[in-house]
């Protein structure tokens, strides 16, 4: 006798799935450029957003304080990113993306936006926007019932 389908179970475990496949997509070609998705999460926020204190990025890019000067020390040493110290305060640090930086994301995010739009061309435009709203609404209210 199988027990009655709970569908709240059941979309988790699709919407996980989805999330798994839309990842391995992702990672392939980020891991094309060398990079893992920390590293280009981080990189991409510093090419679309600018200058960011290092003790706000790990809120931004959904990681740990601890991750982040880790990442930040590998953009480093890879010549994408650096720390700017701030003139006002000798305790804050920035990240901020280089010229080699701007470059390659130049040239490595059209690519990675295609690899996207591949991940989830299982839905029509319209269908993907619907999925936007239904699962911003989703993830506040999971984020607002676990405080």
């Amino acid at each position: 006798m199988t027990p009655p389908r709970n569908e709240s179970l059941q979309m988790y475990v699709v919407l996980s799935r989805a999330c798994q496949w839309v990842n391995a997509h992702a990672d392939r070609d980020i891991r094309r450029h060398g990079l893992n998705r920390t590293e280009f999460g981080v990189l991409e926020l510093l090419y679309h957003k600018g200058r960011q204190p290092l003790q706000q990025i790990g809120g931004k890019v959904l990681m740990t304080s601890g991750n982040i000067t880790y990442v930040v020390d590998k953009l480093e040493k890879k010549e994408l990113a650096e720390r700017v110290a701030c003139a006002e305060d000798r305790r804050v640090y920035y990240a901020e993306i280089t010229e080699k930086g701007k470059a390659f994301m130049e040239n490595a995010f059209p690519e990675h936006t295609k690899a996207i739009e591949e991940a989830v061309s299982g839905l029509t435009p319209e269908e993907q926007k619907l999925a936007s709203e239904l699962l911003k609404k989703l993830g506040l209210t999971a984020e607002q019932s676990f405080k």
